[in-house]
């Protein structure tokens, strides 16, 4: 049963009759995490149902470790840390299979006056998504995410502090059929519970890292897309988690290559009809043109939203798969920006996402780029040919240092997001950026205990 065949009455249903009992109430953090509370069936008919839950309000004003930070204008230990509404959004009801007799609503953000939380990411997309709208546009499309997996569990690589890990292969699989066998007990899982939370998945494959997967699935629009995408992410750290196992969604967990969450997008107009394809072939609509003119002239305005913690730019590497050259191509895997597909399939993949990137915010900035390309008629620049690693382009910005505070001074990224959002994922960056400032890395022991 998918998330759409789930209904509300159908819910209430199965609680009733005992094959529910456990109903997930889940939000998406800062960081693109699910988070939220586990609701008894019955407590959910009797309260949640119709009145949503609370939750406190440091969810939107925390680090990636759950610890409270200065600074944020939405609340802070002088505002008492006061309660965020949590509001279900029935259209997300999906079966949980990895768990027995569970559901989950996803839901978003609002003040206890029921006024929404601008700042909270599926807020943030759904901005962008009623912008484009006015245009009379709607985007679809899908998210690749790759992850590594370990044999190794979660509390034992913590144990080791996270070092000498068993990846889950000994060399490239990329591709490979035999590869991708050795771990398909964990592989058909996931493939098989993402299908029954809903998610139309498509195929699975082995990539280039150890232990590095990646499993696809179908396009839809792009408000679906980051409500599976987030769901993919936390199951496919449960299930490992079951298998004694464990997965990493870090950008660049290892000296290898990293992980991404390229994402293509397509625009239809309020038909459904795509409006990207000029014909039936590659040529590009006018519509096109000015979108992704809009995605490469905000790169560097952007790219925060895209690499947003220190370890998103170890992965932008020359050689890498990794973008570092500012530009679109013609299915060029070198370019941030690839044009793929054709006829009602042609369609854009903006290659700079990690596996880390927040796919709201990350949506909501191609969103936001392109509408800055259409309504101001942005021309497209020569697309770049060959290798773009070894040409004399403009690079993306290698620190995060660099992309916060471009975006930060961006007068385009306040225009389409508005001060308030503005200013709280910037903070957002600084405090990454003051955490890893004050730690003492490995690196830093190793070269210079006894040397210096």
């Amino acid at each position: 049963m998918t998330s759409s065949d789930l209904t509300l009455e159908q819910l209430q249903a199965e609680i009733a009759a005992g094959r529910v009992d456990t109903v997930l109430v889940a939000a998406t953090d800062m960081q693109g995490r699910l988070q939220g509370k586990r609701i008894t069936g019955r407590f959910f008919i009797d309260e949640v149902m119709d009145n949503g839950t609370e939750g406190c309000n440091y969810l939107m004003a925390a680090d990636v470790e759950m610890n409270t930070v200065d600074g944020y204008e939405l609340t802070s230990w002088e505002r008492g840390y006061g309660d965020l509404k949590f509001v279900p959004d029935y259209s997300t009801l999906r079966r949980i299979p990895w768990h027995p007799a569970t559901v989950m609503v996803q839901c978003d953000l609002a003040f206890l006056d029921g006024s929404p939380l601008s700042v909270s990411p599926r807020q943030v997309l759904k901005a962008q998504l009623e912008r484009l709208s006015t245009l009379g546009y709607a985007p679809i499309g899908a998210t690749e995410l790759e992850f590594a997996l370990y044999n190794t569990g979660y509390r034992e690589a913590m144990g080791n502090d996270y070092r000498n890990l068993e990846a889950a292969s000994t060399y490239n699989i990329d591709y490979s059929l035999f590869g991708t066998g050795q771990v398909e007990g964990y592989l058909r899982r996931l493939r098989n519970e993402m299908d029954g939370a809903g998610l139309y998945t498509e195929s699975a494959k082995g990539e280039c890292n150890l232990g590095q997967l990646e499993v696809g699935f179908r396009y839809t629009d792009m408000l679906t897309t980051c409500d599976n995408h987030v769901v993919y992410k936390l199951g496919a750290k449960e299930i490992a988690d079951q298998e004694g196992k464990s997965v990493t969604f870090m950008a660049k967990p290892n000296d290898r290559e990293g992980s991404s969450c390229h994402i293509h997008m397509s625009l239809s107009d309020t038909n459904g009809t795509p409006v990207f394809p000029a014909g039936h072939g590659t040529e590009m609509s006018e519509t096109m043109k000015h979108f992704v003119a809009g995605v490469v002239a905000t790169q560097h305005d952007f790219t925060y939203l895209y690499a947003p913690n220190i370890n998103s730019y170890k992965r932008f590497a020359d050689g890498s798969f990794a973008p570092t050259a500012v530009g679109w191509g013609w299915d060029n895997r070198t370019c941030a920006v690839r044009i793929v597909g054709h006829g009602p399939a042609l369609r854009f993949e903006q290659r700079v996402p990690g596996a880390d990137a927040n796919p709201y915010i990350a949506t909501a900035a191609l969103i936001a780029a392109g509408i800055h390309g259409i309504e101001n008629k942005l021309e497209l620049p020569e697309a770049l040919e060959g290798n773009a690693y070894t040409q004399d382009v403009r690079s993306i910005p290698r620190r995060l240092h660099d992309s916060v505070a471009a975006f930060g001074s961006s007068d385009i990224a306040r225009s389409a997001f508005g001060d308030e959002v503005v200013d709280h994922y910037t903070h957002a960056g600084k405090v990454e950026m003051a955490a890893f400032d004050a730690a003492v890395t490995d690196w830093e022991v190793q070269r210079g205990f006894e040397r210096l």
